[in-house]
């Protein structure tokens, strides 16, 4: 019995409009394809639906903004969060990260002080900490992995001190799939005083996240790969952090008062949210949460669960072949062949119908860790099957004979 076969398989493709009969689509750890009931919640609120939020007296003016400020709670409820004041709504998780490392860090944080980082940090979770350590002269340490490819959190606690105010981990890795223990991460950031944020972006999409039993300072995600648009995102935060932390930028919408004597700042989550929203991909993020709501995450990762070791049980029978990241990682199986640059592997995939991701997927600092310029790498979503695997596994069989 293989291992697709012993849960219940997703058989969700036919939500998915962009993804044609024969293309097998491995790259959601990139982005997320979008489900029909995604597309037509972004066709209604631009076509029917729209007006601005939070400023109009007329009626879809008020409609627009109980939608808008609804979705605000529904995120607040799939974290888990205490209230929605907590929800930040940001254009990524890159900008949430930049908003903490600007806002909290940069004004929390002095000369002397550490940040606690890991090898296998997407570039998100790296460079806006090296830009505030440098300003205020900061120093950053870097955790190590351990033998399957996880962050070592024995190291962890060997090596934090309460010079360490701030700890930032991505939760699942995006190239590695590997799924760190924050609750046992932040317990050991807090038993120094030290600050957690956990990097989201590919836990979110495949399992339950809870902030509260994670007891996290900081989440962020992006909605695009919870089958959401782009250019829309979260910054979840402890509401005292929120508090203490000054506006992110300028402008409408996050002011108490303005006069040219001195301007008051609205309370979080206004503070951070200046300008006009980006009030159709907030509405398309709340649709992406409703999908995998209802289909269940546990599923979800379940199904995803599988197809990893289908996955790894098949590439492992190439003698070229080497497959990075632990056994039981979350919908991410990155690999590479001896002798063939993973922009050749990709290529050769494409022209088999299979996409797949190829490069340093913006984590350099790891690909030198692993001794490899780049990977491939295939990653899963709820429109994937074992007939997915298998095309997969017919296109290395070509590159193998092409490099051969």
């Amino acid at each position: 019995m293989s291992a697709l076969t012993q849960t219940r398989p997703l058989d969700h493709v036919a939500d998915f409009p962009a993804i044609p009969a024969g293309w097998a689509y491995l790259d959601t750890a990139a982005t997320a394809q979008k489900p029909q009931e995604v597309i037509d919640a972004i066709t209604r609120a631009y076509d029917t639906d729209y007006a601005t939020v939070h400023r109009g007296v007329y009626q879809r003016s008020a409609d627009m903004t109980l939608a808008y400020e609804a979705a605000r709670r529904k995120v607040a409820k799939f974290l888990n969060a205490g209230s929605e004041n907590e929800i930040v709504f940001v254009r990524g998780a890159t900008e949430g990260i930049n908003l903490v490392a600007q806002c909290w860090a940069g004004t929390q944080l002095k000369a002397g002080d550490r940040i606690l980082l890991s090898q296998l940090e997407h570039h998100s979770n790296i460079v806006p900490w090296q830009m505030v350590a440098e300003r205020i002269g900061a120093q950053i340490d870097v955790l190590p992995l351990t033998a399957d490819h996880r962050i070592d959190l024995d190291a962890m606690a060997a090596m934090i001190t309460p010079q360490h105010k701030l700890v930032a981990l991505g939760h699942v890795s995006n190239v590695l799939g590997s799924v760190l223990d924050g609750r046992r991460a932040a317990d050991i950031a807090h038993s120094v005083g030290a600050k957690i944020l956990l990097d989201g972006c590919q836990s979110v999409p495949r399992m339950t996240v809870d902030v509260a039993a994670l007891d996290c300072d900081f989440y962020v995600f992006s909605g695009h790969k919870l089958y959401g648009p782009t250019g829309i995102g979260v910054l979840w935060a402890k509401p005292a952090l929120l508090e203490a932390m000054p506006p992110y930028q300028g402008g409408g919408a996050m002011i108490d008062k303005v006069s040219f004597a001195g301007t008051t700042y609205a309370p979080p989550p206004g503070r951070f949210e200046a300008g006009t929203p980006h009030i159709v991909g907030v509405l398309g993020l709340a649709a992406g949460i409703d999908y995998v709501t209802r289909i269940g995450l546990e599923r979800i990762h379940a199904h995803e669960t599988a197809l990893v070791k289908l996955t790894r049980d098949a590439l492992s029978q190439f003698n070229s072949l080497t497959l990075f990241g632990p056994e039981d990682s979350a919908g991410i199986v990155s690999f590479s062949i001896a002798g063939v640059h993973p922009h050749d592997i990709g290529t050769i995939l494409d022209e088999a119908k299979v996409a797949v991701r190829a490069g340093h997927h913006c984590a350099q600092p790891l690909m030198e860790t692993l001794g490899v310029d780049a990977t491939a790498r295939a990653s899963f979503g709820v429109y994937n099957s074992a007939a997915d695997v298998e095309a997969l596994v017919r296109g290395i069989e070509r590159v193998t004979r092409i490099f051969g």
